[in-house]
């Protein structure tokens, strides 16, 4: 079985912005581009996507072929990759040059090794209410997460989140389902509809803990 992808949020790849931790995303994918800034450190090819960092960057590229954008040159007539921010790395010059190195194999934008994970096509935010402390935690997450993921995510504000039930209206969650398929709604966009201020209403996932644990301690 192959195992499930990792999902970002928006808020978390912008974290990644600096060139020695430089994240971007584009068509729904993650991409970590710090080792292609530490193999090609001060090339000026590097630039534009230095001035992206921690960005959504899918406007570069044709989402049916996934690969760069592409335009008809107004001078040669030729179809040349389209780049109004500059030119960029693995993106060839648009004359033919003696410097240009292609052997490269895979430009960035196709090479499976800078991709992380996903990027979320819908983050949604829950208050995690513990029971047992009274602590409560507000929490962006992705939609397309499971429970189970949900609670990794919290590990850091609780780090035994694994010892507590998680319910949600008194009913157990699944962990192995999202929030959407465990019963708990995503009301954004009905409060969009009616003018309303989405953290007037954010859904509440409550902890109870398992006191057996202690028992077999």
């Amino acid at each position: 079985m192959m195992p499930r992808p990792k999902y970002f949020t928006p808020t978390e790849v912008s974290a990644h912005n600096a060139i020695d931790d430089l994240w971007v995303s584009f068509l729904g994918k993650v991409f970590d581009l710090t080792p292609l800034m530490e193999e090609f450190k001060g090339d000026v090819l590097l630039m534009p996507i230095v001035e992206c960092a921690g960005k959504d960057i899918s406007h570069w590229f044709d989402p049916e072929t996934k690969d760069i954008r592409t335009h008809v040159d107004p001078l040669t007539c030729c179809v040349k990759y389209y780049t109004p921010r500059g030119r960029f790395m693995h993106v060839p010059p648009p004359c033919p040059r003696t410097d240009w190195d292609n052997d490269f194999g895979r430009p960035w934008w196709r090479d499976a090794r800078y991709e992380v994970g996903l990027l979320s096509a819908k983050t949604r935010w829950i208050r995690i209410i513990n029971t047992f402390t009274f602590q409560e935690q507000r929490l962006e997450v992705c939609s397309e997460e499971t429970v189970d993921e949900i609670l990794r995510r919290y590990l850091r504000y609780n780090s035994n989140a694994a010892g507590y039930t998680w319910k949600h209206e008194g009913v157990r969650l699944d962990p192995s389902r999202t929030l959407s398929e465990n019963g708990v709604p995503d009301q954004d966009e009905e409060m969009d509809r009616c003018g309303l201020d989405r953290d007037l209403f954010t859904p509440s996932i409550l902890l109870y803990f398992n006191h057996d644990l202690y028992e077999e301690l």
